[in-house]
């Protein structure tokens, strides 16, 4: 019992401390880097508790996926994050209400788990000994839980498309596709017969001379 009380503090401390570094950094990459660090902890500490599947999501999906595009989109893109802290101190009292909020929310969690021990299991259902944890967590995410994880679902996709709605950015030198004109684009629009004089190259000639 030693061995993993150990290593139970170990992810813990790692996990608590990359999260925070995650807020305090600086620099955006270091952000990111922080922030697959403490995913890495986190699915220790899902392999300590016997749910090696949610370990291995973790780190597939959100380290080898969402980290790792986080961190080259942050790389890629030209942000100047100058120019947005501008606006900081406009949005602080909405981002200290929403903050007050979530401790609240956090305070409740704590304390009716400190006044009441039990309450995480009279919550929960009871799950048969002879299945697996990935079975079970099918079992209760696609019965139980369905509602919540569609909806859970359709505020992704929300997310999605508000990033890439704030994201895009028009150029004015960047040529793009109109698809109105495409479709009514015809020959007469698309060809132009020149008739070249001999002697004369086709510089030389006036644009839209037809030929006879």
């Amino acid at each position: 019992m030693v061995i993993p009380a150990l290593f139970f503090y170990l992810f813990a401390g790692v996990c608590v401390a990359s999260a925070v570094m995650v807020i305090a950094s600086r620099n955006p990459v270091h952000s990111v880097l922080f922030l697959i660090l403490a995913f890495v902890n986190a699915a220790g500490l899902f392999i300590l508790m016997g749910a090696e599947f949610l370990a291995m999501i973790l780190i597939i999906v959100y380290v080898g996926a969402v980290a790792v595009l986080f961190l080259f989109v942050i790389m890629m893109l030209d942000v100047d994050f100058a120019e947005l802290r501008e606006g900081f101190l406009n949005y602080l009292p909405v981002g200290l209400v929403i903050g007050a909020i979530f401790l609240a929310e956090l305070l409740l969690v704590a304390g009716g788990w400190v006044i009441n021990p039990n309450v995480s299991q009279s919550i929960g259902s009871p799950i048969p000994a002879n299945i697996s944890n990935t079975e079970a967590l099918g079992l209760v995410l696609y019965t139980k839980y369905i509602h919540y994880f569609q909806i859970a679902g359709l505020v992704l996709l929300v997310a999605m498309i508000g990033a890439i709605v704030l994201t895009l950015r028009h150029k004015p030198n960047v040529k793009r596709q109109d698809i109105a004109i495409q479709n009514a684009r015809t020959k007469a629009m698309a060809m132009e017969v020149v008739k070249v004089a001999p002697g004369q190259g086709l510089q030389d000639t006036p644009p839209r001379e037809a030929a006879e």
